[in-house]
């Protein structure tokens, strides 16, 4: 039970993120509030080493996928992501954008080394789960409408946490988890069914790069 929960999340979160690459590309836009985006990619990139250091593993491989495939999702935030915040200059994106990344790998750090691996792999991933599934919703309200945007990354979503959520929360009765867990899958549930309200109205036109003042 424990192998097959991991490969379901495991494949879910694989198809938010080559999903989240699709449709970043396609509206030329990041697909992935940046706040979650900086903390999932901290995560996976640091407990994909932990784990590597312990031997292969089911998760360890799975880490691996998510924090390449992120990777390219950070760069659509590079290479798209000024134009959702006209006047920002491009001296201030970049050094914003740098530290969000920065205080992120610093997040994860400290989680680790106040809970240890075990507690801080299930806590930083179920908090940082619940702010994604938060700014979701926060990012349909800001853009206005769907763009950017994808059912298959929110439905993906809702199942690639029910997964763990069941696994850490429920079979290993740990109760910090479940309701973090249910919680994520009440936000979760709440943008599916926003997004796909928002997808049968016209969306406003992306914001103009033209607007922003010279950097």
């Amino acid at each position: 039970m424990e192998l097959l929960l991991t490969l379901v999340s495991g494949l879910a979160w694989t198809i938010v993120y080559v999903e989240s690459i699709r449709v970043g590309f396609r509206d030329r836009t990041y697909a992935m509030p940046v706040a979650a985006l900086a903390l999932n990619f901290a995560w996976e990139s640091t407990y994909a080493v932990n784990e590597a250091r312990a031997g292969v593993s089911a998760q360890g491989v799975v880490n691996v996928v998510w924090a390449v495939a992120d990777l390219v999702i950070v760069w659509t935030f590079v290479r798209f992501g000024r134009a959702e915040f006209p006047g920002v200059g491009r001296g201030v994106f970049a050094a914003a954008g740098a530290g969000l990344f920065a205080t992120a790998f610093a997040v994860q750090w400290l989680f680790l080394a106040h809970f240890g691996t075990h507690d801080a792999t299930r806590y930083s991933a179920f908090l940082q789960n619940l702010l994604m599934s938060g700014l979701f919703l926060a990012m349909l309200v800001s853009r206005g409408g769907p763009r950017g945007q994808s059912p298959t990354i929110a439905v993906s979503k809702f199942l690639g946490t029910l997964a763990p959520t069941i696994l850490f929360g429920a079979l290993e009765d740990a109760p910090f988890i479940l309701g973090l867990g249910a919680l994520c899958a009440a936000f979760d549930l709440a943008y599916i069914a926003a997004l796909a309200s928002a997808r049968r109205s016209p969306s406003p036109p992306r914001p103009d790069p033209g607007s922003r003042r010279p950097a």
